[in-house]
């Protein structure tokens, strides 16, 4: 492979960072479904907040023609006949769960039979979906292969990178996350590191497989989710010997080498699903991952416990339940972030709802279009004054931190409830 041609198939969260520096150091193409997401991009606006106005400028053709004149440059399109002149196929699209907490693979199946379309002799195609051990040459590959007509590893190539996007963070961005590559041969595998580490400036850690990658990513956020549900479960142990669980974990901190994991909700595109594709695989070969499923039922069930925690408080304070109302503060699934994907703030509203309370769900940062097609609720443009029984601070943006949730209480009996452990505590009713 001569001169290098990238093609980045899904401008999410993921792709979009991607696609803007490969585009700053070769000519790139930025693919997705989404016309509006394509038109808005090409006009440097995006919604994920991932890219800001400027650093989009710097990588797209549009507004950058001295990028074009040397052969580089991003190209955001929906149409796949654009992607014809790629060698170097990067895939980041969803992978999802379904309702009963099983990998779906669909939007994998349909990024493999894009790129075969245009699939030629000595391409290479990436992946970096998080996926179980196998995923990549057991499904893809056969896509790759029916769709192009030519012979994995002999006519085309591949290779698996696992994204490590932490939407929201400003710091740790893509380059500067060290990047675990791998290939489908040995010299395929340095030439997928070489092309990363040409932008990644945090370096790169070559895998001696694609399977070996595909099972260091999926264990990654495995290993946090284990880690959390352990200390939510101190938290729910610690609430009924009347005991602070911050300022346990505070003082056990003071340990060198107690790991500094804090109780909360467990959301968004990767902790809260990538354990259930690993368990997926293991089941198939006979093995039921007890730690790993254990910690996501515990996790999951941390929305109803919130829940019943501020009833009990409510009830406590002489306070009326049902016909109550009740604050919500964030929907996200983290902090200063607007991604709603797999947030488990909506847990706590649909649970309080079964009490008969009525719910105001405020966010800043969310998209209220988003949030009404994906729950069917509505947000409020700003809370009442001196209008809530309870108020439940769910995800911690700098909004709510300079906020003054005194001012939203209608009584003195009202109930805060700090999820985040993040208000002053005479503030606060109770927290995690």
């Amino acid at each position: 492979m001569s001169e290098i041609k990238v093609a980045v198939i899904g401008l999410g969260y993921v792709g979009l960072p991607l696609a803007v520096e490969f585009g700053k150091k070769y000519s790139t193409i930025g693919f997705d479904i989404n016309v509006q997401r394509v038109n808005e991009l090409n006009n440097a606006i995006d919604h994920t907040l991932e890219v800001d106005e400027e650093g989009l400028k710097e990588s797209l053709v549009e507004f950058c023609p001295e990028l074009v004149a040397k052969g580089k440059g991003l190209k955001c399109t929906s149409s796949a006949d654009d992607l014809s002149d790629a060698n170097f196929f990067i895939v980041t699209v969803p992978t999802p769960t379904d309702k009963y907490n099983r990998p779906v693979l669909t939007p994998l199946y349909k990024a493999s039979e894009t790129v075969g379309k245009v699939l030629k002799k000595g391409d290479i195609v990436v992946y970096e979906s998080t996926v179980y051990p196998g995923v990549t040459e057991d499904e893809c590959v056969p896509v790759l292969e029916k769709v192009s007509g030519l012979k994995f590893n002999e006519d085309f190539f591949c290779g698996y990178s696992p994204e490590r996007i932490n939407p929201g963070d400003k710091e740790h961005t893509v380059t500067k996350i060290l990047k675990v590559t791998s290939g489908s041969t040995p010299e395929v595998g340095r030439k997928v590191d070489d092309v990363y580490r040409s932008v990644i400036t945090a370096g790169t850690h070559l895998a001696p497989s694609m399977k070996v990658a595909e099972a260091a990513k999926v264990i990654e956020n495995s290993q946090r989710d284990i880690n959390i549900a352990f200390v939510n479960e101190l938290s729910k142990i610690f609430g009924l010997l009347e005991i602070d669980t911050l300022e346990v974990l505070e003082a056990a901190g003071t340990k060198w080498n107690f790991l500094p994991f804090r109780p909360g909700l467990v959301g968004g595109h990767c902790i809260g699903v990538d354990p259930f594709y690993l368990a997926q695989k293991a089941q198939e070969v006979g093995y039921n991952p007890e730690i790993i499923l254990s910690g996501r039922r515990l996790n999951d069930g941390m929305g109803k416990y919130v829940a019943d925690q501020v009833v009990k408080r409510m009830i406590a304070n002489d306070l009326k339940v049902k016909d109550s109302r009740v604050l919500m503060l964030g929907i996200t699934f983290k902090e200063n972030c607007p991604d709603i994907r797999n947030t488990r703030a909506i847990d706590i509203i649909g649970e309080l709802e079964e009490f008969g309370v009525k719910v105001d769900t405020y966010d800043p940062w969310a998209d209220n279009g988003e949030v009404r097609a994906e729950f069917g609720i509505e947000l409020v443009d700003k809370p009442v004054v001196n209008g809530y029984d309870a108020v439940v601070l769910a995800v911690a943006h700098k909004e709510f931190l300079e906020s003054d949730v005194d001012g939203y209480k209608s009584s003195d009996s009202s109930v805060v409830f700090d999820v985040k452990g993040i208000l002053p505590k005479e503030k606060i009713t109770a927290r995690l």
